[in-house]
This record gives C-alpha cells, sequence and structure tokens, in this order.
C-alpha cells in the first residue's frame, strides 16, 4: 500500500469539497472493507483519502410509523441486524444484515459503503430494492433522493456524482399484512458472496399474493425487479405449482453474469431454484 493524506472533515459541504477538488486521486471511506482491500492490492492507489467518521448525523437507525425507517449511510451491518425496529417491522432486512459477508466485514462495514461499492455479489441492495429503498445523496449543491434502482447503474457503476456523499438510506412504512424473504445461495460453504440472491416482498392473505416485489441480485450485474413474475403472482393462490411457474418466468427473464464464479447457464438454474424455493417458503409451501 502507497502512502496517502487522511482528510477528515466534519461536514457534508467541506467532504464534498474535497472530492471536487482532488478528483480522481481520492476516494471516500466509510467502513474502508472493500477499499482497504482495494489499496493492498494495488488495483486503487489515491493520494488522498477523505473519512466519512467525524461527519455527524451519518450514523443511527431510526423509524418512525409515518415515515418509514432511515438507515444513516456510517451506519454498520451489524447495526442494522440488532436494531429492534428493523427486526419488528422489517424482519427480511434483519435476517439480510445478519448473515451477509462475515462478522468482520458486518461489525466494520457500512450500509452506506457497501451501496457505494456497487458489488454485484453482495446482500443488502437486493433486499433494499424489494423493499422500495431510496437513497439520500449530498453535496455543496443540496440533497436529491434516488431510487436505488435508479442509483444502481451498472457493474460497480452507482449514478453518485464525483462530489456527492450517501447521506442515508430510506425505506417506507411496511404495507399492512406484508412478508418479506431474503435468500442467497454461496457457491461454496467456504464463501461469503452470494452467488444469487433473492429478495421477495408481498402483501398476502393466507396462501393468496396480494401484491409481490421480487428482486434477483449477485448473478446479474445489478440488482432487478422480475416485473413479469411479480403480474403473474399478484392475485394467485400460491401453490407449489405456481411457485415453479414464476420461478421460470424468474429465470427466463434475468440476464446472468457469465464469469470464473459460475456460467450463465448454471447461474440461471440457480436463480430458478432459489426464486421457487423462495417462494414455497415464504407461503408455507412443503419444498419439492
Amino acid at each position: 500500500m502507497r502512502d496517502f493524506d487522511f482528510l477528515e472533515p466534519t461536514t457534508v459541504a467541506e467532504a464534498s469539497r474535497m472530492l471536487a477538488d482532488l478528483g480522481e486521486d481520492c476516494r471516500a471511506m466509510a467502513g474502508g472493507t472493500a477499499l482497504m482491500l482495494a489499496m493492498r492490492q494495488r488495483m486503487l492507489v489515491p493520494s488522498h483519502i477523505v473519512s466519512l467518521a467525524r461527519i455527524p448525523g451519518l450514523r443511527g437507525v431510526d423509524f418512525d410509523a409515518a415515515q418509514g425507517l432511515r438507515i444513516g449511510a456510517l451506519s454498520r451491518h451489524s447495526d442494522v441486524g440488532r436494531s429492534e425496529a428493523v427486526l419488528r417491522h422489517y424482519p427480511m432486512l434483519a435476517a439480510m444484515a445478519a448473515q451477509m459477508a462475515n462478522p468482520q466485514v458486518r461489525h466494520q462495514g457500512t450500509v452506506g459503503g457497501n451501496l457505494c461499492y456497487a458489488d454485484p455479489a453482495t446482500d443488502p441492495p437486493s433486499c433494499l430494492m424489494a423493499l422500495d429503498a431510496s437513497v439520500v445523496l449530498g453535496s455543496t449543491r443540496g440533497e436529491r433522493v434516488l431510487p436505488i434502482a435508479d442509483f444502481l447503474v451498472d457493474y460497480y457503476v452507482t449514478a453518485l456524482e464525483p462530489d456527492e456523499l450517501v447521506l442515508e438510506i430510506r425505506v417506507p412504512p411496511p404495507a399492512p399484512e406484508h412478508a418479506g424473504l431474503y435468500t442467497r445461495h454461496l457457491r461454496t460453504a467456504a464463501e461469503h458472496r452470494p452467488l444469487v440472491n433473492v429478495a421477495l416482498a408481498t402483501r398476502r392473505q393466507g396462501v393468496t399474493c396480494l401484491d409481490a416485489r421480487l428482486v434477483v441480485g449477485a448473478s446479474t450485474p445489478v440488482p432487478g425487479r422480475v416485473a413479469r413474475a411479480e403480474d403473474f403472482l399478484r392475485g394467485r393462490a400460491i401453490t407449489p405449482a405456481v411457485a415453479a411457474e414464476a420461478a421460470d418466468i424468474v429465470a427466463a427473464d434475468i440476464d446472468p453474469l457469465n464469469d470464473q464464479r459460475g456460467s450463465a447457464d448454471y447461474r440461471r438454474d440457480m436463480v430458478r431454484v432459489v426464486a421457487r424455493r423462495s417462494i414455497a417458503r415464504l407461503f408455507g409451501l412443503a419444498e419439492h
């Protein structure tokens, strides 16, 4: 790792000016888990690191019945997983946060940093997208709010402008009769990065799906909703046959990655399996 200057702004505006002035020679640091690894491997060699740790207001997990959930960008994954509000109102999100990566990353990595890195093989984006979350961005020019789907642009690419910071993540209040499930599939038991993940958020009445948001990630360049499968599930009584047909639609409608971790055909097959099992499990069906 090469030498660098470590800067510690105390306001969003100060950090934004540093990022704008230093350009490609600097990187913002939240938890630092991904950044430090990239620097040790010489994938990144910034001359300046802009630490966000001293900026007030970027931490905390808060819930309001009318406004929903607020997750400060510097909140750690473990903070989300242990939050009483998240456990009570968004159990799918709490379960995801409690199992992602490994204990070291969960206790050091931040939700905002994770989203900014835009690694396709990670957990939070799919889960947050299924929950209809938005990202609040800030700079010297003010704030703007983007849905997760608009924030994640491509493979390791976000809509973040060079002088912007992620300030917080907002999740709407849970809908009545809501239920959700997040499922991840690992290539091997020793890996921590999912090969496939499926997040399913529904409104249900018994075994009938009133509405659904189904998101596939990790096997695609960016997570994305599968609209045709959502339309298929909406208003149906969920049976094993319905779950299987919906999973076939999911597998057909994604554009899977093809790399050293798994071929496109293998990823498509595993997405089909994970989607079918997720739908069946959420609606209390025995798996076949």
